[in-house]
C-alpha cells in the first residue's frame, strides 16, 4: 500500500476534475451527467469544476452547479486564464480523493466511462489509465490527423506507447499523480511524466466513448501542432536531463570543442609540418569559432547545473492563482487550496 492511499478494505474516494474555459452552455449538463454516472458507482465521490478565467458566464454556471449539489460538487475559480494545464493542476490540488479522474468540459467525453476505468485501475493495480478515443468524432483534417501524427511522434520520442495522448479522460492514483507537477502545456504529456515516477507497465489505456461537440467552440486547431513540437522538445529535455542539464549542454560543448580542436590541429600540422600558409583559410576561423562555442556550451551547462540544484532545493515558482474556492472540497482540499488569492508552488509551499 502506498503512502496516502486508503486501507485495502476501504472503498476509494473518487475525485473528478474538470477544467473549463468559456463553456457556459456545457457546465450544467456536464454536472448532471457526472452525477448520474457517479450515482451508480460504489465509491464516495466529488466533482471539482475549475473555471480557467472564462469571459462568458461559465463561473456563474459553476456556482449554480455547486448550489444544486453542494455535498458533491466543488469549484475553483482562477483569477485569469492560466491555461488548461494550470487549471487541471488547480483541480488536482483541490481533490481529496485517493483516485482522481480528469476529463474535458466540452461534453465530448462520456462520464459513464469513469466507473469502468476506475474499476480496472483498481483491479489491475495500475497507476494511470488513459482514455483512447478510437472512434473520435472530430474533423479529420483539423483535429484527428494532427493528433494522429503527434501521438506517433510522442510515442517514438518518449518510448511510452499509447494511441491517444490527447484524451483528457484519464484515471490516476492520487499518490502517484501528486509526485508530478503540471505547468506550461504539460497536460499533453502526462503519461510520459507519470512514467518518470512509476513503472511504464503500470500505465495502460482503455477505449472510451467520444461525442461531437454541441455547444461552445473548440480551442484546438492546426496551430497547436507547432506548439506540440516545441513542447515535445522541452519535455524530452526535462525528462532526460532535468536533474543533470549540464550533461545535455556539456555533450554539445565537448562535441563542438573537439571538432574545433581537430580542425586547428590539422591546420597546425599543415603550417608547421608542410610550411603552408593558413591565415587565409576559412577553416581557421571555423575552428576557432567551434572552440569558442564549445566553451560557451560547457559554461552554460555549469550554470544550468547550479540552477537545477537551486530548483530542487528551493522548489519551483508558482503556477496559478486562486480567486475563490467553495463547495464540496472538504478540509483536506481547503487546506491545500483555501479561499482568497494564494500563490501555489510545486513543493506545496504557499505564500499569501
Amino acid at each position: 500500500m502506498r503512502k496516502g492511499e486508503p486501507a485495502l478494505d476501504a472503498p476509494p474516494f473518487l475525485s473528478v476534475v474538470v477544467p473549463m474555459h468559456d463553456e457556459e452552455d456545457n457546465v450544467l449538463p456536464l454536472s448532471t451527467q457526472v452525477q448520474a454516472a457517479m450515482a451508480a458507482s460504489a465509491w464516495p465521490w466529488q466533482l471539482i469544476l475549475v473555471d480557467d478565467g472564462s469571459r462568458d458566464r461559465t463561473a456563474q454556471r459553476i456556482r449554480e452547479a455547486v448550489a444544486t449539489s453542494p455535498r458533491h460538487v466543488g469549484a475553483v475559480i482562477l483569477r485569469r486564464n492560466f491555461g488548461q494545464t494550470a487549471a487541471m493542476q488547480a483541480g488536482i490540488d483541490a481533490a481529496r480523493g485517493s483516485v482522481i479522474a480528469t476529463m474535458d468540459g466540452d461534453l465530448q467525453n462520456n462520464p459513464h466511462d469513469i466507473p469502468r476505468m476506475v474499476r480496472r485501475l483498481l483491479d489491475e493495480d495500475l497507476d494511470l489509465l488513459v482514455g483512447w478515443r478510437r472512434e473520435r468524432k472530430d474533423n479529420f483534417w483539423l483535429r484527428r490527423l494532427p493528433s494522429l501524427l503527434a501521438n506517433r511522434l510522442i510515442a517514438f520520442v518518449t518510448g511510452v506507447r499509447l494511441h491517444d495522448y490527447g484524451c483528457s479522460l484519464k484515471v490516476y492514483r492520487s499518490a502517484v499523480l501528486r509526485e508530478v507537477r503540471l505547468y506550461g502545456e504539460m497536460h499533453r504529456f502526462i503519461p510520459t511524466w507519470m512514467a518518470t515516477v512509476t513503472a511504464p507497465e503500470r500505465i495502460r489505456e482503455e477505449e472510451v466513448s467520444h461525442f461531437p461537440r454541441i455547444h461552445g467552440r473548440s480551442k484546438y486547431g492546426l496551430s497547436r501542432t507547432f506548439k506540440v513540437l516545441l513542447d515535445l522538445l522541452s519535455m524530452y529535455f526535462f525528462v532526460r536531463f532535468r536533474a543533470s542539464p549540464g550533461h545535455f549542454f556539456g555533450r554539445i560543448g565537448l562535441g563542438c570543442s573537439f571538432a574545433g580542436l581537430l580542425a586547428l590541429a590539422w591546420l597546425a600540422w599543415r603550417k608547421l609540418g608542410l610550411g603552408e600558409p593558413i591565415a587565409s583559410r576559412p577553416l581557421l576561423l571555423l575552428g576557432v569559432l567551434m572552440v569558442v562555442i564549445g566553451v560557451q556550451f560547457i559554461c552554460t551547462g555549469i550554470v544550468t547545473e547550479m540552477l537545477a540544484r537551486t530548483y530542487f532545493e528551493a522548489g519551483a515558482a508558482r503556477t496559478y492563482l486562486v480567486r475563490d474556492s467553495f463547495g464540496a472540497l472538504g478540509p483536506a482540499a481547503a487546506a491545500d487550496v483555501g479561499g482568497g488569492d494564494k500563490l501555489h508552488r510545486p513543493g506545496g509551499a504557499e505564500r499569501a
